[in-house]
């Protein structure tokens, strides 16, 4: 089976460390048929758009363009407009693909008349602290139940990490809405679904991704995702279940019962059982791991599940 034409897009801001790698891990792909690779990159503090434009010169297969904003979705749609290829291909700057990604991708999308087919974010860490966050976004304990996080059958899915999309698609949709700075790829999903295409996951493709290294960092990302998943339900309410509501409805229980707790002392308790949960739990995940990833797994957990959830009750700045 001859095999369609794909083109990669990524969008990149300060990412001089790890872009070469990005890249080198999509031109390594074994993929027969043409292949093109297009970087968005927008105002950097560090040399990013040297680095993508020494690549461009070594490699006739990448190309270049500019994201005056800096936005995600302003230069995921940048790149898109400077791609013809009927196979689009999403790569993120800190990802790595696994082999034979691609490949296999587009003969999943032939298989199963899919407008988008993914596979899991593979959460790795390098560092105690990184390999701690690693392995709570692999956890349901962590991220909930996103098969892309936690793995699971092949199947129709309600989103996938990155994806490998029919261009038809993308056209057919709008591309990535701008107003969504975070949770552009969740939000396009729902739209593609919305209008009657699959979205399909399968745990034979991976992306290595790597998390966040300092409290502050995670701190800051989940926050700012919190927010953004705030924006999702309000353009599209559907969009709404349990697995979003727990991360705010915990930050409530909580701070409820630690100021509650002053007043009238068994409120204490729901704090209390929250923080046995991260430690029993966070003690189960990562027991295999060692007792320097034991010690900071509650303290993790806590970050990502609290801050989600103040990110979430404060929404976004603007609506969009």
């Amino acid at each position: 089976m001859s095999l369609p034409p794909v083109s990669v897009i990524m969008t990149v801001l300060e990412e001089e460390q790890h872009l070469p790698h990005a890249v080198r891990s999509v031109l390594a792909q074994d993929y027969p048929g043409v292949l093109e690779v297009v970087v968005a990159v927008g105002p950097s503090r560090d040399r990013t758009r040297e680095v993508a434009d020494g690549l461009a010169a070594a490699d006739p297969r990448i190309r270049v363009v500019d994201n005056p904003s800096g936005r995600t979705p302003d230069g995921l749609n940048a790149a898109l407009a400077a791609t013809s290829h009927e196979v689009v291909v999403r790569m993120d700057g800190h990802g790595e693909l696994s082999e034979g990604y691609i490949r296999r991708a587009v003969e999943i999308l032939e298989e199963t008349g899919a407008a988008n087919v993914g596979g899991i974010m593979l959460a790795e860490g390098v560092g105690t602290l990184q390999e701690t966050v690693a392995l709570a976004m692999r956890s349901p304990l962590g991220m909930g139940s996103e098969r892309f996080h936690v793995g699971g059958e092949a199947g129709p899915a309600d989103t996938v990490f990155l994806g490998v999309f029919r261009r038809e698609w993308l056209h057919r949709v709008g591309g990535y809405d701008p107003t969504f700075t975070r949770a552009q790829d969740w939000e396009m999903n729902h739209r593609i679904r919305q209008a009657g295409g699959t979205v399909w996951f399968t745990p034979e493709l991976t992306v290595t991704y790597r998390p966040r290294s300092s409290f502050g960092d995670l701190a800051r990302q989940f926050y700012g995702s919190g927010q953004w998943r705030r924006q999702v339900v309000r353009h599209h309410p559907d969009s709404v279940n349990a697995r979003y509501l727990a991360p705010p409805v915990t930050l409530v229980l909580v701070a409820a019962g630690a100021v509650g707790g002053l007043a009238w002392r068994p409120l204490w308790l729901l704090p209390a059982g929250y923080a046995a949960a991260v430690t029993l739990g966070g003690a189960w995940i990562s027991r295999h791991h060692g007792r320097a990833v034991m010690a900071r797994m509650p303290a993790v957990l806590a970050t990502m599940h609290l801050t989600w959830g103040a990110g979430f009750l404060r929404g976004p700045r603007r609506r969009g």
